[in-house]
């Protein structure tokens, strides 16, 4: 697909959900000030601090208190990279744009430069890594979503946008797309998603409590 209308693709699809999360600010990482499609990245402050969940349904560490997000550079890094691949084929075992992406090789591509993570190479193995459980009504955009296709197991693995929306790279004879987690079938064969943070901003959110 042409850069110019790859670009254009993504600013009509993404541009509408930035504007109506950045209405609804409990959903985004603080500082986030929505989604980018090139190198020139515009971010506003960044500033390390716990989200504050909404009772009763929301994200929780192992510990039994809120999860906190990835930080406003780090969810937009992971989320531009991720728009930038729209419409690469689907590959069973791809991992970068020349050769084409499969779903969990899209979310290691997305999440390479965020410093200290270290994704599994499968979706089933990133689901039982390390991270924190996320509830549907607390996701935010960079958390992943697991879904179990024809099969009990997870086995295919996305990345949450904000509003509802995600984009991953779905099968063979598809492209990177972005999907919609309200619909039934996808509501149907969710298993659960994760808030994936760096082993340092862990450790640091475990000795701030």
């Amino acid at each position: 697909m042409p850069p110019l209308i790859k670009t254009w693709l993504t600013l009509c699809l993404l541009l509408p959900l930035a504007a109506h999360a950045t209405n609804r600010e409990q959903r985004l990482p603080n500082g986030f000030t929505g989604y980018t499609t090139n190198a020139a990245v515009k971010r506003a402050p960044v500033k390390q601090a716990t989200l504050h969940a909404r009772p009763g349904n929301a994200a929780r560490s192992k510990h039994g208190r809120p999860a906190v997000a990835m930080s406003a550079k780090q969810s937009s890094d992971v989320l531009s990279r991720a728009v930038n691949v729209l419409g690469t084929p689907y590959v069973w075992g791809g991992s970068n744009p020349k050769k084409g992406f499969d779903c969990s090789g899209l979310v290691q591509y997305a999440f390479n430069d965020v410093a200290d993570v270290n994704l599994p190479r499968t979706s089933s193995a990133m689901a039982q890594g390390h991270g924190t459980k996320v509830a549907k009504g607390d996701l935010k955009p960079g958390d992943l979503i697991f879904f179990n296709i024809k099969s009990r197991r997870v086995n295919h693995v996305a990345i949450y946008l904000g509003n509802d929306r995600f984009i991953h790279a779905p099968r063979r004879g598809k492209r990177v797309s972005i999907d919609n987690l309200s619909k039934p079938y996808w509501q149907k064969h969710y298993v659960v998603a994760k808030r994936v943070l760096p082993k340092e901003q862990q450790q640091l959110n475990l000795a701030k409590r």
